[in-house]
């Protein structure tokens, strides 16, 4: 016996494998490219109708070789394999108004509508690979969610009007009349019965098959029908029926090369804004569509290259004089779906989208045009329910209502109004909703927080009883107008109020910005606080605002405010005003006797802590040695060695982090770091003298012979150091 054994081994898996990915490939290409040529020729009539329906032929060649070059291109650069591209229904729609506006006539007006096109894809093309150069997807990434789905509501809703309009339907007050005469009923009634019918079913039984097959079998009917009672192709042709192609033309090129000299060149700049309306909807479109694939597919795509990948489509197309063209979600994810998720999907895809360029528009002559409608309609309708009446019940009031007025929008007057107009009112809303949140995060009084510095007993007492002279604001957020002059108000009514307050302190650290109407209200609000007498101290301020507030206000009242680098420099410049302006009562005397009621209490653990301190020095001068330190000395470094408790027998000195940021304020009797020489190797924090100190020195060596000389002496060093009077730098 002869032939050849079939194939074992891992050679003939690998083999076997290749070939159903093969046919796989090839199968789901194949539906694919049929899908897109259906839903593609459908989207013609919306760019090539009134003035340039005659030239529908040339127009399908368009779409059908700008599907074909984007495919292939778009397909291969992009991180979404087997990812289908084509001109969109926004897109078309756009084309559509050029179309309708385009002031050339005769031979002059498909070349010069080619021009457009070109000029369009160029255009859009170059956007898209600007974005992936300078990487700036996030752009165009994050638009607001009403202002995406009122576009892409909108667009279904033109694409129903554009359905019946191609059905023959006409909107006209004299067309109403004949709107049910049984050619036109038959006409709009087979469209929108398949379309309706479509949508159900396509909602019922959900599979990629269902579209090109319904539209073949029903064109199969349709043919059928016309032979039972007689009806040739022309008079169908004539009755709208089927499409009327140009005999004999060939789908693409649409004209010449010598036809460029008919482009009429004084009716191109009129259209600017309707292409920059297009590159618009385009890029709305790319970023809504590889958000919708991304969130399908459980994906995370790289936004810049995929920009870069539509535009680098759009150029092959816009070559070939067709539309810019972006991803197609449904048949990118069904490729996915069905296991097709390679690149050679999209060349598969390609090479069947582009057949009807090669075979001519012989076969488009036999496509029913209220199918071609149907499908419209089937995507309108589509988009509307998903966009425009799911959504319903998942956004606020204010966010739906913006949806439906971008939707009528967008149908009464266009693209360009209804998106404007969207983000206006989206604006709109953000500054309402941005200004009623309270840019102040809190309020405080020098009752509730001090600095960090030492003060006497009695400076503490007045602190305490004055403190709420002193009123604080932590700012929060952005403050820009819409919270600027709200707080101006609020801050200028504090000088008027109940005991008037000496300081009023504004905390900026939480603050990332604020506009120039805000600089304004706070010039208002510092004019008002220094006629009342009130000093304004601003902590962390921005250096933009300084500066702005120097430039706007009268340099005496400017000199007046004090900035200060943190919030403790500002709480402890508060505290010296309210300590060098007080005032006792009235009663001389009584006032001083309150003041020793008030202070007798501290006064008295001061002392006994005081005395303790004194007699624990005095019982270790024979192990201590003293060190003098100049103001602005160290008394310990950031990362020093540790093996040192020093003791502060006069003076002060304060506590600074690793950042510089003051901790706290040490004075005598406190230890620089109590932890030191027994679990502290190296210092955490600085210690810099703020006046002329004298510290008690006990080295690591000398702690170890005290602990083995007199332990109880030890003992009550320990007890002190872990009382809560101690000090730590740590």
């Amino acid at each position: 016996m002869t032939g050849e054994l079939p194939r074992r081994g891992p050679a003939g898996l690998a083999s076997n494998a290749a070939v159903r990915r093969a046919f796989t490939v090839l199968t789901v290409g194949f539906v694919s490219g049929i899908s897109l040529i259906i839903g593609e020729v459908a989207l013609v009539s919306l760019a090539f109708s009134g003035q340039l329906a005659p030239y529908l032929s040339q127009g399908i060649g368009l779409i059908l070789f700008g599907t074909a070059a984007a495919c292939v291109v778009t397909g291969l650069r992009s991180g979404f394999a087997g990812a289908a591209a084509g001109p969109t229904m926004a897109t078309m729609i756009a084309l559509g108004v050029i179309g309708g506006s385009l002031t050339a006539t005769g031979d002059e007006l498909l070349p010069t509508m080619v021009a457009l096109i070109v000029l369009g894809s160029v255009a859009t093309a170059a956007c898209c690979l600007f974005i992936e150069r300078f990487r700036l997807a996030n752009l165009v990434r994050f638009f607001p969610y009403p202002v995406s789905s009122g576009f892409v509501a909108g667009t279904g809703g033109l694409a129903c009007l554009v359905a019946l309009t191609l059905m023959g339907v006409r909107f006209e007050a004299e067309a109403l009349a004949s709107l049910f005469d049984p050619l036109v009923v038959t006409n709009w009634g087979v469209g929108v019965a398949y379309g309706l019918g479509l949508y159900f079913a396509s909602r019922r039984w959900p599979s990629p098959l269902l579209m090109p097959g319904s539209f073949i079998a029903g064109a199969g009917l349709l043919h059928f029908g016309m032979a039972r009672f007689g009806v040739s192709t022309q008079e169908a042709q004539d009755r709208g029926l089927l499409f009327a192609g140009i005999s004999g033309s060939d789908l693409w090129p649409p004209m010449a090369l010598d036809d460029a000299t008919r482009i009429d060149w004084s009716a191109v700049g009129p259209q600017i804004p309707n292409i920059l309306v297009l590159i618009l909807v385009t890029l709305l479109c790319t970023a809504l569509y590889i958000g919708g694939i991304e969130l399908a597919s459980g994906r995370e795509l790289d936004w810049n290259r995929e920009f870069g990948a539509v535009g680098l489509g759009s150029l092959a197309a816009g070559l070939g004089g067709a539309p810019p063209g972006t991803y197609v979600v449904p048949t990118s994810l069904r490729n996915l779906m069905l296991g097709a998720g390679v690149k050679s999907t999209s060349i598969a895809v390609a090479v069947v989208t582009a057949s009807p360029l090669i075979f001519g528009d012989v076969l488009l002559t036999l496509v029913p045009v209220p199918l071609m409608g149907g499908v419209l309609l089937f995507t309108g309708v589509a988009l509307i329910d998903q966009w425009l009446l799911k959504v319903r019940k998942r956004l606020p009031a204010s966010d739906y209502a913006i949806i439906l007025v971008i939707f009528v929008t967008i149908l009464a007057l266009g693209f360009l109004e209804g998106v404007a107009i969207g983000m206006l009112i989206t604006i709109l809303f953000f500054v309402v909703r941005l200004s009623r949140v309270d840019v102040v995060d809190a309020t405080f009084s020098l009752r509730e927080e001090r600095s960090l510095r030492v003060r006497p007993i009695p400076d503490r007492a007045i602190l305490r009883s004055e403190g709420p002279r002193v009123r604080g604001y932590r700012l929060r957020g952005y403050i820009f107008f819409g919270a600027g002059y709200p707080l101006a108000d609020r801050l200028q009514a504090s000088p008027g109020e109940e005991p008037r307050p000496a300081c009023i302190v504004l905390d900026f650290k939480a603050v990332s910005g604020l506009d120039f109407s805000t600089v304004s209200a706070m010039c208002r609000f510092i004019l008002a606080a220094r006629r009342a007498g009130t000093q304004v101290v601003m902590s962390r301020a921005p250096a933009t605002l300084e500066m702005e507030l120097q430039r706007n206000l009268p340099p005496p009242v400017f000199g007046s405010v004090v900035f200060a680098p943190d919030d403790d420099q500002a709480l402890e410049h508060c505290e010296d005003v309210l300590i060098a302006s007080y005032q006792p009562p009235d009663d001389a005397e009584g006032g001083e006797l309150s003041l020793l009621e008030t202070v007798g209490a501290d006064m008295e653990r001061h002392l006994d802590r005081q005395v303790l301190f004194e007699e624990l020095v005095g019982d270790l001068r024979d192990w201590l040695d003293t060190r003098e330190h100049a103001e602005g000395d160290a008394l310990l470094d950031v990362g020093e060695s540790n093996d040192t408790l020093q003791l502060i027998i006069a003076g002060r000195a304060s506590v600074f982090d690793a950042g510089g940021a003051r901790r706290r304020q040490l004075g005598p009797g406190d230890a620089v770091e109590p932890r030191a020489p027994v679990a502290a190797p190296t210092a955490a924090a600085s210690v810099v003298a703020d006046e002329p100190c004298t510290t008690a020195t006990l080295t690591a060596a000398a702690l170890r012979l005290l602990e083995e000389s007199d332990p109880k002496l030890t003992a009550r060093l320990y007890r002190y150091l872990l009382s809560a009077g101690a000090g730590t730098a740590a």
